[in-house]
């Protein structure tokens, strides 16, 4: 049996809200035991800083070095990464020498796979510099040169976690909405459901100043325009086989433009709500549960209408299956890195579309 070892997770997502960090103790292939957590968030300056840099990478070539003010601007976001994983440690009581590995993914701010380009910023060897711990970054670049979606990179963990309730769908909804079905026989699949949270959060904070829309709040008060969410609906990419993933201005809160804030912020709800419910006709069999994890679970308004898309069906929050919804995916990196150091496969055909079940990530040595 392979040596647990105790990493800690990254994970600062297409939100851009700030850094998820927690501890996980684990071989690569069981969760031995889960530790503390920590959120660190984006100073408004730094998410200011992030949004304009979308539309700067956009026109980024596949290959080539970062434009002078994004390696300053990765600098930085190291540096609020490397402050994250001290804070966390010095909760928890515990020393750099006690964590065997970091898993860094960085924000990406560009992913556009048939193009061969994926980009998340942040450096491993600073981190590595940084915390005085060995770190492993860079997960996406070797499954997207192999000709893979490099994303969801997420299942594994999922079907770590879950695989004793199958058949089961998982779905994060972060920036960008993913799912994981986990079938009876261990079958795993996943793709990119559509939007998630990103284009209410952008309505939101056109309208009301505010990052997201608190509570529903904005949504509750309008109403869903139907023809407004039939017509997105129709887009190829829902009818797509999986493997499949977007990036997150794929699906842009454009089609809402003529929409007054409170409607437009319903029809976004819907249109999130919707396009992840139609993920199940691409399942082998009927999930007898869907758990919910990122930061959609946080919004009643976009639950109710995941639940009545998914009419017959258990939608539960992270929580109601143990779970910790906010963390997931930063423990799922941390579950990761451990798999990267032992070389086991966290891409697979039927999640991200690569030939052959690949591992990845690129690993910093620390300086002691």
């Amino acid at each position: 049996m392979a040596r647990v070892l105790k990493a800690i997770g990254l994970m600062s997502g297409t939100s851009m809200d700030g850094v998820d960090a927690a501890i996980v103790e684990t071989d690569g292939e069981r969760v031995a035991a889960l530790g503390p957590t920590r959120f660190t968030a984006y100073s408004p300056e730094t998410r200011a800083r992030l949004r304009a840099a979308l539309e700067q990478a956009l026109a980024l070539p596949p290959a080539g070095p970062l434009p002078v003010e994004l390696e300053r601007l990765e600098r930085e976001l190291t540096q609020v990464h490397a402050a994250a994983v001290a804070d966390l440690l010095r909760e928890a009581g515990l020393a750099p020498g006690d964590i065997d590995v970091i898993g860094f993914h960085g924000q990406t701010l560009v992913h556009r796979p048939h193009r061969r380009q994926t980009l998340q910023i942040g450096s491993g060897p600073m981190l590595a510099q940084a915390t005085s711990i060995d770190v492993v970054s860079d997960f996406r670049t070797a499954d997207v040169r192999a000709g893979g979606q490099g994303a969801p990179l997420v299942p594994i963990y999922h079907a770590a976690l879950a695989a004793d309730r199958a058949p089961v769908a998982v779905l994060n909804i972060g920036g960008v909405a993913n799912v994981t079905f986990v079938g009876r026989d261990g079958a795993l699949i996943a793709f990119d459901t559509g939007p998630g949270n990103a284009p209410i959060d952008d309505w939101a904070f056109r309208y009301t100043g505010k990052p997201v829309d608190e509570g529903g709040a904005l949504a509750a008060r309008g109403r869903v325009n139907e023809s407004v969410v039939a017509h997105p609906l129709q887009h190829a990419y829902f009818a797509k086989s999986a493997p499949k993933s977007l990036d997150r201005m794929d699906f842009a809160l454009d089609m809402a433009r003529n929409l007054s804030p409170e409607d437009g912020a319903a029809t976004l709800t819907a249109f999130t709500a919707r396009a992840a419910a139609a993920a199940q006709t691409h399942f082998p069999q009927r999930p007898q549960t869907w758990i919910v994890c990122g930061g959609g679970r946080h919004n009643p308004v976009l639950m109710q209408r995941l639940r009545e898309a998914l009419e017959g069906v258990a939608v539960i929050a992270a929580e109601g299956a143990g779970w910790r919804g906010d963390f997931i995916e930063a423990e799922a990196y941390a579950y990761l890195a451990v798999r990267s150091l032992r070389g086991l496969p966290f891409s697979f055909p039927m999640t991200t579309g690569v030939p052959r079940p690949m591992s990845g990530g690129t690993l910093s040595a620390a300086r002691r």
